[in-house]
């Protein structure tokens, strides 16, 4: 693996001699010191911000993701230190700068937002989070002239979750529209207004030069994907950075999003074990095994009791959790690949990861498909709409001044780039500046 083309950046940039960073030091310092990723405490990961103080927002998630996925890195190094794959994982500072990016495209009000926000797009090219991401870090950021972050080649491709383009992997039968039925009311039909899993057809050079140290073959076969019957494509590779991180947003997704809903009372103690009673022996097993003298004979009694005794004792299990699924991960080859950063990446044993599985989709039943969750991410989903389409039908007189040079580069897009941006209290804020009642004022900031 040429280790140089990798650490490329798409504008040259030399460091200062006295600088001991090496570049994956120097891609973390740069978005830790973003806006993008200062606003990322602003935004809604499950729950809505102003609630409580307590649960996590996308910030306090990415950051989880990144020291999770640092120490599945740690971990790989530690099991397999003979392995092919050893030899070129991440450098700690590298893959935290993926974790810590990896929510960066995510709009105001979670998915609803993202939903809003295909469907205002969809004459334009569409909208995805994920795309996004690459387009903040690639365009949009202010590290450099004309490639935003202008982070190396490998930690974009560490981020690259989906390397394929939104215009060939969407199914032109599934366009974004309004819901049929409501007279008086404008709701978008969620389910044709939501994105396939892309790239933004913007960043398709950004790709390409991404791409470029690869062979024709391996290129090819990265940006394959699956045609699925009434649902879009769905891509089927990714790096062994990008798979990392993947895993690590798993486990922070299925773990620490749970003990929030426990935390705040939104998954009762029936519910929980009703949902993993005889779905989780490989946890069990580990807890009998390694902590013989916490209970007598029902151990399963005892990882609930845990997780609904009080704080410390459900931070301690928690803990147990993310060890337990972190130590499960293993690399996985994937023969028909030459480049070793495609050739390998990592996976998850079976039992953790069935397990995993049913934390995640009792957190989607329980908290993120509830009613309380989705008339806040109805309501943020019309506000977003609103303040897009108002931008929108005149932009000189309501777009921000300092914007207006995005507008004359980039049309519409450069809206969708605004709104996208705004944390849930800026848009909030323009909303009521635009549709209240109230009369508001000149020094409200915009």
């Amino acid at each position: 693996m040429d280790e140089t083309l990798w650490l490329a950046r798409r504008e040259n940039w030399t460091p200062q001699n006295e600088d001991a960073r090496d570049g994956g030091d120097i891609d973390y310092a740069r978005v830790i010191h973003s806006a993008s990723f200062r606003r990322l405490q602003g935004k809604t990961q499950i729950l809505n911000l102003g609630d409580s103080d307590f649960y996590r927002t996308r910030l306090t998630h990415s950051l989880e993701v990144a020291q999770i996925a640092g120490g599945i890195a740690r971990q790989l190094e530690k099991d397999a230190p003979d392995h092919v794959a050893t030899a070129i994982l991440p450098g700690r500072s590298m893959i935290h700068a993926i974790g810590c990016t990896h929510d960066f495209g995510h709009p105001p009000f979670g998915h609803g937002g993202e939903v809003a926000l295909n469907y205002c797009m969809r004459d334009e090219g569409g909208f995805e989070g994920n795309g996004q991401t690459l387009r903040i870090l690639s365009r949009l950021e202010t590290f450099s002239q004309g490639a935003g972050a202008n982070l190396a080649r490998r930690t974009l491709l560490g981020v690259l979750k989906y390397p394929v383009a939104y215009a060939d992997v969407r199914n032109p039968a599934i366009a974004p529209r309004l819901a049929p039925g409501p007279t008086t009311l404008r709701i978008i039909d969620a389910a044709s207004a939501k994105p396939p899993k892309c790239y933004l057809d913007t960043e398709r050079d950004v790709v390409g030069w991404i791409l470029d140290p690869l062979s024709a073959g391996d290129r090819a076969l990265l940006q394959s994907f699956d045609a699925k019957p009434g649902k879009h494509a769905k891509s089927r590779h990714k790096s062994l950075d990008c798979s990392i991180m993947d895993v690590a947003d798993d486990i922070a997704y299925g773990v620490h999003d749970l003990e929030d809903a426990i935390a705040l009372d939104l998954i009762h103690r029936e519910t929980f074990a009703a949902a993993v009673t005889d779905r989780c022996p490989t946890f069990l097993d580990a807890l009998k095994a390694k902590y013989p003298g916490e209970s007598a004979n029902d151990v399963m009694r005892q990882f609930v009791d845990g997780l609904y005794g009080g704080e410390n004792s459900r931070k301690r299990f928690i803990g147990r959790l993310v060890h337990h699924f972190l130590t499960a991960v293993h690399y996985v080859e994937m023969e028909e690949f030459d480049a070793p950063l495609l050739r390998w990446r990592v996976g998850m044993a079976p039992g953790q990861k069935a397990f995993l599985e049913v934390l995640k989709d009792l957190v989607v039943r329980e908290v993120i498909t509830s009613p309380a969750v989705q008339h806040l991410e109805f309501k943020g989903q019309t506000m977003v709409v609103a303040v897009f389409e108002a931008m929108q039908a005149d932009p000189e007189r309501l777009l921000p001044r300092d914007r207006m040079p995005f507008y004359e580069t980039y049309g519409v897009r450069a809206i969708c780039d605004y709104v996208a941006a705004m944390t849930d209290t800026s848009l909030l804020k323009t909303y009521e500046r635009l549709f209240a009642p109230r009369m508001g004022s000149v020094f409200d900031r915009l």
